[in-house]
């Protein structure tokens, strides 16, 4: 579950850019000034303020931010907060790290108890963006860039957009499998790598269950329960399968991330005979943020072409950057299913049937939450 957050209080909206420009001395740009037009007008207005304008009007509001991102370790943003203090060093950033099914959830507590922490939200739970759009809860905000951002990824009116494209399949060490390496799932069946495969749960994140359902709808349960009989080790966390292959533990591994075209040992597999699955990551400004200036330039830099063109897998959300050699758009996969994942994970009735099935194929979710355990208020 790849993504990644942080926490803290609130009940004010940043005062923020007007301000903190006049503050420096700086004039107003044509966005800062459209704050007097209306509402929908301003809605539609793409960012034209730079990074630098925006920086120095976030550090005139305060300078701090809050992120709560996806994620499956507290470490696993460290090169995106890395990045993100070396061009900005005077910003304050929180960046807490959780599965997006405890954020969603958290931020619904803390908005119900007037407590609310983050500023940003970057979540895998794509369905609550659609939901705290309808009930108001996000700004409405298009960042420079957002023209260019493929449409599947990003609202319409500016209440979220994509900031990453991330993919889920299965990965093995070349070395370990020899040249008799798994082509699509239907090799792991193969009675050679019976207690050979490592996999994330399914009935634990919501992407790797996607990914176990078209596996499901292209081969049918049979193949599930033939899995199960491969003494697969399970394990909670998107990153575990991966880590298993790196370290030696396990040949092979199912429902994680990756890109078809990164050197070294780990080959992370996407072929045009087996469905993978990818989608963007939706980031959104809270509403009801204490820090929306610095929100905004966090956005601003995350689709800037500098950060789009060093993603880790090589694809960027924007159309107007060229993948990394040996790739093609994300959105120009159709077996990576981009529109499918959005549908699916609206669908919570149907999750949950699907939960509950594959836990009757392969046991019930055992561990700790692999993030830790971060309460109701982190970050604050």
């Amino acid at each position: 579950m790849p993504s990644f957050p942080s926490r803290r209080r609130l009940l004010t909206t940043g005062a923020g850019a007007a301000l903190g420009l006049g503050a420096l001395g700086v004039t107003a740009s044509p966005a800062s000034a459209s704050a007097s037009a209306s509402p929908r007008q301003a809605s539609r207005a793409e960012e034209t303020r730079s990074l630098d304008e925006l920086y120095r009007a976030a550090l005139a509001e305060g300078g701090k931010l809050v992120i709560y991102a996806g994620g499956d370790t507290p470490t696993q943003q460290d090169g995106t907060k890395a990045a993100f203090r070396a061009r900005f060093p005077d910003i304050d950033l929180t960046l807490i790290v959780d599965y997006s099914k405890y954020h969603d959830v958290r931020v619904d507590n803390q908005a119900a108890t007037g407590t609310l922490v983050p500023d940003v939200v970057q979540l895998q739970t794509l369905q609550d963006f659609t939901r705290w759009k309808a009930q108001g809860r996000l700004l409405s905000y298009k960042p420079a860039g957002f023209s260019k951002v493929h449409d599947g990824f990003k609202d319409p009116q500016g209440a979220w957009v994509a900031v990453a494209a991330i993919g889920f399949s299965f990965m093995y060490d070349t070395a370990a499998v020899g040249s008799d390496a798994p082509r699509t799932p239907l090799d792991l069946l193969d009675p050679k790598w019976k207690g050979k495969i490592a996999s994330s749960y399914p009935h634990d994140d919501d992407a790797v269950l996607y990914l176990y359902s078209l596996y499901v709808q292209r081969y049918g349960w049979d193949w599930v329960a033939r899995l199960a009989a491969q003494d697969v080790r399970f394990a909670r966390g998107s990153n575990s399968p991966g880590d298993a292959v790196r370290a030696g533990q396990y040949p092979i591994g199912v429902g994680g991330s990756g890109s078809p075209v990164a050197t070294g040992p780990v080959k992370w597999v996407v072929s045009d005979d087996a469905p993978f699955m990818a989608w963007g990551q939706r980031a959104a400004i809270l509403k009801a943020a204490a820090n929306t200036t610095a929100a905004k330039l966090y956005l601003n830099w995350q689709l800037s072409t500098a950060t789009q063109q060093n993603s880790f897998n090589g694809w960027s959300v924007r159309t107007d950057i060229t993948p990394r050699s040996g790739l093609k758009p994300i959105w120009e996969y159709p077996n990576a299913n981009i529109d499918g994942f959005p549908r699916f994970m609206a669908d919570r009735a149907e999750v949950e049937r699907l939960k509950q099935t594959f836990a009757l194929y392969f046991g019930e979710v055992k561990g700790d939450p692999t993030p830790g355990v971060l309460g109701l208020h982190p970050g604050a």
